[in-house]
């Protein structure tokens, strides 16, 4: 068993958004990744895909997570099906919390269909 403390929790920063890392393979969850997602208030994320069905749950504030996709609030929760595109954006004026669960070893692309591999914080 691997208890993480969110005091201790791993953070990664990317381009307005951070990363805080709960279940991984480098804290011993060798099927499931889990991390808690903040973006900024008006940021937009990468476009990018990945190889494996992604689930986001807001916590709190607005986030839409596909292009042209329904925006989400607090307790709201959707699945993106491997392969579609994902554009995680904050329409609000608050930052957007949100809770990340994959499977573990999934494989991102960039919108082109280059290979940006598994992000740190899922190694």
């Amino acid at each position: 068993m691997s208890i993480v403390r969110a005091a201790d929790a791993p953070r990664f920063e990317l381009d307005g958004s951070t990363f805080t890392v709960f279940a991984g393979p480098s804290n011993g969850s060798r099927q499931v990744c889990a991390w808690r997602l903040t973006v900024a208030a008006g940021h937009e994320s990468m476009p990018h895909s990945i190889d494996r069905d992604e689930v986001f749950m807001v916590l709190s504030g607005q986030l839409r997570v596909t292009p042209g996709g329904d925006v989400l609030t607090a307790g709201d929760a959707v699945v993106v099906p491997a392969g579609e595109p994902i554009a995680a954006h904050n329409p609000g004026s608050e930052p957007a919390e949100v809770y990340v669960t994959v499977p573990a070893g999934f494989t991102a692309y960039r919108a082109d269909g280059s290979v940006f591999g598994t992000p740190p914080w899922a190694a």
